[in-house]
């Protein structure tokens, strides 16, 4: 496994263009094509893992089935992103049509959690860039969907994320990237804005 940071930045959708031309200043490069991303998260029927990652918990994960619509790519991967007090890290398997049929029936057995069973899509594009060895990522028109009801939520947030080692020196990490650090998940933003259970508990 290879550890790393993960940062988000706070990028006012107003900013965006202003923020790209920093990167271009900065002579960022394109890595990808700009796709489509969507990703089935799972949790268990407390939302333990949306619970702990609130809290800033450690060990914990997030598990999704992640596909890449309108593109040539018709794979589907499942996805396990580990947070640990060393850094996180992600796992991830190929898996057929079927395979994610019975997951999304049955659920998922994870040591930590329990069964986990589906419950949010998360859509959204993505643009992928690189300075030296930071990797940049820009999603934007991000849609939540629930897996049982189809019920939707648009989100216009522009969210930035940048990666790089853990071994990374975080004094030049702040300095090449001199903007407001936050904590955002996509998939607690779901559960928040469209989970009737876990609203009647706020």
């Amino acid at each position: 496994m290879t550890f790393r940071v993960e940062e988000k930045l706070y990028i006012n959708s107003q900013q965006l263009n202003s923020f790209k031309e920093f990167l271009l200043n900065k002579s960022a490069k394109k890595i990808y094509h700009p796709r489509k991303i969507e990703s089935l998260y799972f949790d268990n029927i407390n939302f333990d893992m949306h619970n702990d990652s609130i809290e800033g918990v450690v060990p914990r994960k997030k598990i999704r089935i992640r596909n890449y619509p309108d593109s040539n790519d018709k794979t589907l991967y499942l996805e396990i992103k580990n947070s640990s007090v060393e850094g996180r890290f992600k796992t991830r398997k190929i898996i057929t049509e079927n395979e994610k049929l019975q997951l999304t029936k049955s659920g998922h057995f994870d040591s930590q959690y329990g069964v986990c069973i589906p419950n949010f899509f998360v859509k959204y594009d993505r643009e992928y860039l690189k300075i030296a060895d930071v990797r940049i990522s820009i999603d934007t028109n991000l849609v939540y969907r629930d897996f049982y009801t189809n019920r939707l939520h648009n989100d216009n947030k522009v969210i930035v994320e940048i990666k790089t080692s853990i071994l990374k020196n975080q004094d030049d990490l702040i300095r090449d990237f001199p903007f407001q650090r936050i904590r955002f998940s996509k998939y607690c933003y779901a559960v928040e804005n469209l989970s009737t259970k876990y609203n009647s508990f706020l």
